[in-house]
């Protein structure tokens, strides 16, 4: 189709938990797993427990999310072989805090060395979303005007209610552990792509942070990449979700672009970001969300198809709206990962049966294809006591 044709590029990024399947908790051998996987497709992360997977970028939401599926199932079957889990989510239900150290690296080892306990408790997964915008000036504008937009993302891909052990309260915890650093949260408003790199060479200078990587926003220029980047969501134990936050995300991108191009003026204010995103972050998908248009809380469900309505001709445009349509019902009548994750914990009050529904859900994916071999059925896991 033509619209496709011209769709802008997406990919995806996602950062996993490896898990011991005999007692659920984050297991520090990430190293293993990658020592046997490419390294253009999966990536070291901070901790020794977390692993990355990189897709390609396409303009069709099927084909980003076939590449997903066939990553995470490479992943998952050499994980198997060696008697590991993989879980996408924002956090882990059970770990030893302080066990799992950082990945051998020179800059990781400065960053605990800088940041200490900040570095250590940094056992989050997200998922970050990369859209193509080639001229650095306009990724600088739309990253900003995109940011009332954000949290309903964030909503959709809540599943980190579940912290050292206990229940937080909150649909996404990891949100909340990720603001702690420096230069996380919104990001301002700059009048160029020139000014935005003179910003980063100053918090450079000032020693807070020693590289452009440590650019923590919820959105972002990409450093090496020509892509907007969505760094806000949690990791989202099912193919679905990344999926549909991807297509949004595309879509969003698209109408700024345009109306930065047309001269539209766009205000931003902060104050409200950073409410409107503890909000998505407290409720998920079950309470209420800042409305981006007129910054009232609604239900989520509502904000959401308002989201969505709003983007229509965009997902008309790209060939995405039957899919995201969809896929918008589906997470809505499904309920968050958190939701899902508490009703799981319920059940029995075993934070074992948490995890065990987020390897169950990182595994299943309805776009495998027959040659990718996909692994169906998670393996008999023993008795937990937690």
């Amino acid at each position: 189709m033509e619209g496709e044709e011209k769709a802008i590029r997406v990919g995806v990024e996602e950062e996993f938990h490896v898990v011991d399947v005999h007692t659920r908790r984050l297991a520090a051998r990430a190293e293993l797993l990658l020592e046997a996987l490419p390294e253009d497709s999966f990536a070291r992360e901070l901790q020794r427990s977390t692993v990355e997977s990189n897709s390609a970028p396409f303009r069709r939401l099927e084909d980003l999310a076939r590449d997903v599926c066939g990553l995470r199932g490479r992943l998952i079957r050499q994980a198997d072989e060696i008697g590991l889990g993989i879980s996408a989510a924002g956090s882990a239900p059970l770990v030893e805090m302080g066990e799992v150290k950082v990945s051998p690296e020179p800059r990781y080892e400065q960053m605990l060395s800088d940041y200490q306990q900040l570095t250590r408790e940094q056992l989050i997964c997200g998922t970050h979303v990369h859209a193509e915008v080639r001229d650095p000036d306009l990724a600088v504008a739309v990253a900003h005007r995109l940011t009332p937009w954000l949290p309903p993302l964030l909503a959709l891909s809540a599943s980190s209610p579940y912290w050292d052990g206990d229940d937080t309260g909150y649909a996404s915890y990891r949100s909340l552990v990720w603001q702690r650093w420096p230069t996380a949260g919104p990001i301002a408003k700059y009048d160029s792509a020139a000014e935005y790199k003179d910003m980063i060479k100053e918090l450079i200078r000032s020693g807070v942070i020693t590289d452009p990587g440590m650019i923590y926003s919820d959105i972002r220029p990409s450093q090496h990449v020509p892509t907007v980047e969505l760094r806000i969501c949690d990791s989202c134990p099912r193919v679905q979700d990344v999926v549909l936050i991807a297509g949004l995300f595309r879509a969003l991108v698209a109408r700024e672009l345009e109306a930065v191009r047309q001269g539209v003026e766009r205000d931003v204010h902060l104050e409200a970001a950073r409410a409107a995103t503890w909000q998505a972050a407290r409720s998920g998908l079950e309470g209420e969300l800042i409305d981006p248009v007129g910054g009232v809380p609604r239900p989520a469900p509502v904000v959401i198809r308002r989201l969505v309505e709003g983007l229509r001709p965009q997902l008309e445009e790209s060939g995405d709206a039957e899919l995201v349509s969809e896929l918008i019902e589906e997470a809505l009548a499904r309920g968050s990962s958190a939701q899902r994750q508490r009703q799981a914990f319920a059940r029995r009050g075993r934070l074992a049966d948490v995890v065990d529904l987020l390897l169950t859900e990182t595994r299943h994916c309805r776009w495998d294809r027959p040659a990718d071999d996909p692994p169906t059925d998670p393996p008999a896991y023993r008795s937990a006591a937690s």
